[in-house]
């Protein structure tokens, strides 16, 4: 399966993450994007553990659901593994060689760059441009992740209707949402070096965006998650009625100094003992600005606090901010799932490449 290729056909973005199947269709007219339809459909509990899927069936009734929601008549979709899941390396090759040609050689050097046998696994490459150093040579991104990271998505849309025509990886689909984001805060040019804080249900994944790249990508158990279960445990509710109420309010006076302020404050530990990793690893360089994503991106405070403690300016994520919406989308609801909205972006605007 090729992940890189390019499209024939328009895509639904599906990310399929721990706690929900999220679905974006996107068009274009122009230079302006317009939210054509989307839909958020919740997973239960244990669906996906660790970013691997444990339960396909689970996973196609939800993307069946999120399909009936949004209304699209999209029949291909862009989905992504995690980063974890995935082995990239940037290789350098001949100028000169065919696409066919590379194909080749790769197949035949890759167990020097893959650790898994290659009956296993699914590669593919993208050519990035002219090596720095040597014109008659080019960078080649090349990508292999274990064949079931793939099987399981690609199964999953395939019960629910949908055929997988790229599957892509999480961090490159961040990477391409930010494009719609860096207009939003000053960034000199693009030289700006710019922390993604992801902070889903389960998984905070900090990616490092330095002119546009992916410069460090680091995943730690850390989430929503926590926070449900500490509603659940001190109001004896179930974990759906925890996460409803999570969402849409009607817990007791003290539940925000007792149990949300608590957690805001460990994301932001947690935000910053992501970047102090990613500050010892690399050469002095500083974070000009700090961007919430993933579902906590949206608890009501968080921005300020984490500019407060962290003293870099902080943005919530709304890749939506300059695009128009069809009569079909809910502009309030649109605006509230945003922030965990940014990986099915990036894969959504697959379709424009």
């Amino acid at each position: 399966m090729r992940w890189f290729s390019r499209k024939q056909v328009p895509v639904l973005g599906l990310d399929i993450s721990t706690a929900a199947v999220k679905l974006l269709e996107l068009s274009l007219t122009g230079v302006r994007y317009k939210v054509e339809s989307y839909a958020v459909a919740p997973l239960p509990q244990d669906a996906v553990v660790d970013k691997n899927i444990a339960n396909v069936d689970v996973i196609s009734d939800a993307i069946r659901q999120a399909v009936k929601i949004s209304g699209t008549k999209l029949k291909h979709a862009c989905v992504a593994v995690a980063g974890s899941a995935v082995m990239t390396k940037t290789i350098s090759m001949s100028a000169g060689l065919t696409e066919d040609d590379m194909i080749e050689q790769i197949m035949v050097e890759a167990d020097q760059y893959v650790p898994y046998a290659l009956d296993e696994v699914n590669i593919d490459f993208e050519v990035q441009g002219k090596n720095a150093k040597n014109p008659d040579m080019v960078d080649v991104l090349l990508a292999a992740s274990r064949r079931d990271n793939v099987e399981d998505r690609v199964e999953a849309l395939s019960k629910a209707g949908i055929k997988a025509k790229i599957v892509d990886v999480e961090a490159f689909a961040m990477e391409n949402a930010f494009t719609l984001l860096s207009g939003q805060f000053n960034d000199k040019g693009g030289a700006t070096t710019v922390a993604i804080a992801d902070i889903g249900a389960t998984m905070a994944t900090l990616n490092v965006i330095h002119q546009g790249k992916t410069i460090y990508t680091r995943e730690q158990a850390f989430g929503g998650r926590q926070l449900t279960d500490e509603i659940q445990r001190r109001y004896g509710l179930s974990y759906e009625e925890a996460g409803l109420a999570k969402r849409h309010g009607g817990l007791p006076d003290n539940y925000a100094m007792d149990v949300l302020d608590p957690f805001k404050k460990a994301m932001v530990q947690q935000i910053a003992r992501s970047l102090q990793f990613f500050v010892s690893s690399s050469a002095n360089r500083t974070i000009d600005n700090i961007v919430l994503a993933g579902g906590c991106g949206s608890i009501p405070g968080i921005a300020k606090l984490v500019e407060q403690s962290l003293g870099a300016p902080t943005h919530v994520a709304n890749p939506f901010i300059n695009m128009a919406l069809s009569n079909k989308v809910r502009p309030q609801s649109l605006s509230n799932d945003a922030p965990a909205m940014m990986i099915a972006c990036g894969l959504a605007m697959r379709s424009f490449d």
